[in-house]
């Protein structure tokens, strides 16, 4: 066999390995609630059914564990904020169009939403979920509102009430879905 023959041989190979590999079962991180009330993705979920430090499944030989019959914690790299807070402001923010939702920074971001009533200005949220726990300084609401001049959207104030508002709509939902899933078990 040439040598050209040979690299276009094995260059055919590896081509034919990399596509193969581009046909694997995608999973996607779009982040669900599960029964607890935490915010966790399919891949998370799948990482936490796994059995760590076992070759060949879970009723082989445990290798790392030495048989001192003790399980070993499995870490979950879940979202750093509130699940219930997470949901209430989707809930409470769902009438304006979502720019960026990050579950794992606790960052919402809205579109520009301009009310039917008042075509000539639009808002725009930014809310930040600071905890993990469920407690009225865990969430921070940013409101931008803008005015149409004869040239363009100008910015303008807005009410510090506004974000208060916006704030306590969204622990109060909040509250309501901890008490609904309090029910359920």
């Amino acid at each position: 066999m040439s040598w050209s023959k040979l690299v276009r041989a094995v260059s055919t190979s590896v081509l034919c390995a990399s596509l193969v590999g581009c046909g694997a079962e995608t999973k996607m991180e779009f982040p669900t609630l599960d029964k607890k009330g935490e915010v966790s993705t399919d891949v998370e979920q799948e990482r936490a059914e796994k059995k760590e430090g076992r070759f060949f499944g879970g009723n082989a030989l445990d290798i790392f564990n030495f048989g001192d019959g003790k399980k070993k914690p499995i870490m979950r790299s879940g979202i750093s904020v509130n699940s219930f807070l997470w949901r209430a402001t989707l809930d409470t923010i769902s009438f304006m169009p979502l720019s960026s939702a990050d579950p794992f920074g606790g960052v919402v971001i809205t579109d520009w939403y301009a009310p039917p009533k008042t075509p000539k200005e639009r808002y725009k949220l930014s809310v930040f979920i600071l905890s993990r726990q469920l407690r009225a300084n865990g969430i921070r609401v940013a409101v931008h509102r803008q005015k149409l001049d004869g040239s363009g959207w100008r910015s303008s104030n807005v009410s510090n009430d506004t974000a208060v508002k916006l704030e306590n709509q969204i622990l109060t939902r909040a509250r309501q879905l901890r008490v609904t899933s309090l029910k359920a078990k």
